[in-house]
């Protein structure tokens, strides 16, 4: 689903108010798919370049997690992807429906001892390209990352 209405706003610039809603299967290749709608939708919201390239490595780090952390590659189970620009901002969520787990227990990828490993930057990459990042359990089951990017 997508609607999309055309905000106009004083002093800074605004977006345009849409809404875009993506169900994806548990699949890496879904990761494109989830990428291609976002760069999509930051093309019509009018983001800078810099803005967009943040928005878009969060999209691919939080689907990414979705798939292969969250669902574990489930093909029975469903990764939603919700974006949406307001007038000063983007927000996206994304949804598994996976076990869950606790942010502060994922180690922390600039401790010494985990320079080398080859995984768990994705949200550190998220953290630094978005203004809010948060993670709570979804009353339905699964985990929501919620993150914004304020313009």
């Amino acid at each position: 689903m997508s609607r999309t209405r055309t905000a106009h706003g004083k002093g800074r610039a605004s977006l345009t108010e849409e809404t875009t809603e993506l169900i994806l299967p548990s699949r890496i290749e879904a990761i494109k798919d989830a990428a291609s709608a976002a760069a999509q939708f930051i093309e019509r919201a009018g983001l800078e370049a810099d803005a967009a390239f943040g928005i878009d490595l969060a999209v691919r780090e939080a689907v990414t997690n979705a798939i292969i952390h969250g669902n574990c590659q489930d093909e029975a189970k469903t990764v939603e992807v919700r974006l949406k620009s307001s007038e000063h901002l983007i927000e996206i969520t994304v949804h598994d429906e996976g076990e869950g787990f606790d942010p502060g227990e994922v180690p922390d990828p600039t401790d010494s001892q985990n320079l080398l490993k080859a995984n768990g930057r994705g949200m550190l990459f998220m953290r630094t390209f978005m203004d809010e990042v948060e993670w709570s359990h979804h009353p339905e089951g699964g985990t929501v990352v919620r993150m914004v990017k304020r313009v």
